[in-house]
């Protein structure tokens, strides 16, 4: 019965799905829709050998835009994709971060920016808006030669949507902490809530208003997390170390850096719950697609206990179409290289081991190098360690070798204590952020 109700959902959402269009009218091109603002204070351009870069700035279909030329320009083009920016009404733009921006401009990239035309997590006016602005680069500037796409967080998420959406348009990819998993990070944050419930027998979903004010504090009382913090005594009681080995094995399984990770992250994620909100779109009311409804948790015992939730929007989960917050199918067809942080919960780990199974199972794990760093907080990345992947994928896409990765995908290999070590950059350890979290590595 289960499977002919998906059959006929499926169905449904072939006939009437579709991304609506972006344009408002009587809203030009040129100016941000109804309810947005923009933010796009003038870029002083870099100096490059010498010679100050061109930097355009403007609104090209309701989004805001930064385009930066050097002098000597090689004919090669790199899109920034940015990640969750709230629910604000400000569009706003960034230049490429982690040293990138430096580092395109000197090897002779262009690179170029957009805010997209909304905010909340909205892929689809990620995915949307970034094609756009690349075409519109060949009328500002030139047509490019080659066009990469690299970004962070949700932009991990628009990239691989982006690659499947526009065959042949990019010419490889640098998603880091990004969200490649798709749909699969609501269910982890679906996940949290209940398991936390199940195992502190106090259930609480949907969530009422009161939750993290009335119900967390309990929850965390009966599961001994209320005093926890990272690198302090394990507090936990029975029921609470359960609660946190379900996490770790649901965000990417037993790996170097998950129990002081756990106590990092705990706050936090128990926050992204929310009240069911009606009428609201989908971009501001993602929890809707989640669903527990196949997953197998460990220990055994707990599928008996947890409180199963089916999707509230089975259209836009199940749709093939350019929603809001759309799948990845696995099919990039060009060069990706991504990085992870091992002990990020926010992106959680697991997003690599989804998008690495979506791509085997489509015969393409030629095009897909991963690589794991061990930090904590979310995009904790150093210059060196964006850098190093940068310059790999450059060298990939102008037909060098594929260059090297982690087994991510094989949980004993990410168990071992020295995981991560391959590609992290041993000066960042003694600098500030996660990473003395991690033992040293060897």
């Amino acid at each position: 019965m289960r499977a002919r109700l998906v059959v006929s959902l499926l169905g449904l959402v072939l006939v009437a799905g579709g991304a609506p269009a972006t344009a408002s009218p009587g809203v030009p091109g040129d100016q941000p829709l109804p309810g947005y603002t923009i933010s796009n204070p003038p870029l002083a351009p870099e100096v490059v050998n010498g010679k100050p870069t061109r930097v355009l700035q403007g609104v090209h279909e309701h989004s805001a835009y930064v385009v930066e030329v050097p002098a000597q320009w090689n004919g090669r083009l790199a899109m920034w994709a940015h990640g969750y920016r709230g629910t604000g009404t400000v569009l706003t733009v960034d230049p490429p971060s982690y040293g990138l921006r430096t580092r395109m401009l000197s090897q002779g990239y262009a690179w170029a920016a957009s805010s997209y035309y909304g905010n909340g997590y909205d892929v689809r006016a990620g995915v949307l808006a970034t094609h756009d602005l690349a075409k519109h680069f060949g009328r500002l500037v030139a047509k490019p030669e080659q066009v990469l796409i690299a970004g962070v967080s949700m932009g991990g998420h628009v990239i691989g949507r982006s690659l499947e959406q526009f065959p042949g348009f990019y010419d490889g990819a640098l998603p880091m902490c990004g969200v490649l998993g798709d749909h699969e990070l609501f269910d982890f944050f679906l996940d949290y809530q209940v398991t936390a419930q199940a195992l502190s027998g106090i259930g609480s979903y949907p969530v009422a208003a009161d939750y993290l004010t009335t119900v967390v504090p309990r929850i965390q009382e009966e599961l001994g997390l209320t005093g926890l913090v990272p690198g302090g005594p394990d507090t936990v009681t029975p029921e609470g170390a359960r609660f946190r080995a379900t996490v770790v094995d649901r965000s990417g399984g037993p790996r170097p850096g998950a129990t002081p990770a756990f106590a990092y992250w705990k706050d936090f994620l128990f926050g992204l719950a929310s009240p069911p909100a009606d009428g609201l779109p989908l971009a501001f009311d993602p929890g809707r697609l989640a669903t527990n409804l196949g997953t197998r948790y460990q220990p055994a015992e707990l599928n008996r206990a947890v409180q199963r939730v089916a999707p509230r929007d089975w259209r836009s989960r199940l749709s093939p179409a350019l929603t809001e917050i759309p799948r990845i199918t696995g099919r990039p067809g060009v060069p990706v290289l991504s990085l992870h942080g091992l002990g990020d919960l926010f992106v959680p780990f697991s997003m690599e081991q989804e998008y690495r199974t979506d791509v085997a199972r489509h015969g393409q794990s030629k095009w897909l190098v991963q690589r794991a760093i061990r930090t904590v907080d979310h995009c904790e990345f150093s210059p060196a360690e964006v850098g190093t992947a940068w310059d790999d994928l450059v060298k990939w896409t102008g037909r060098g070798a594929k260059p090297a990765g982690d087994a991510v995908g094989d949980r004993s290999t990410v168990a071992a204590p020295a995981f991560g070590c391959r590609f992290t950059d041993r000066a960042a350890y003694t600098g500030p952020g996660t990473r003395k979290l991690f033992s040293p590595c060897p």
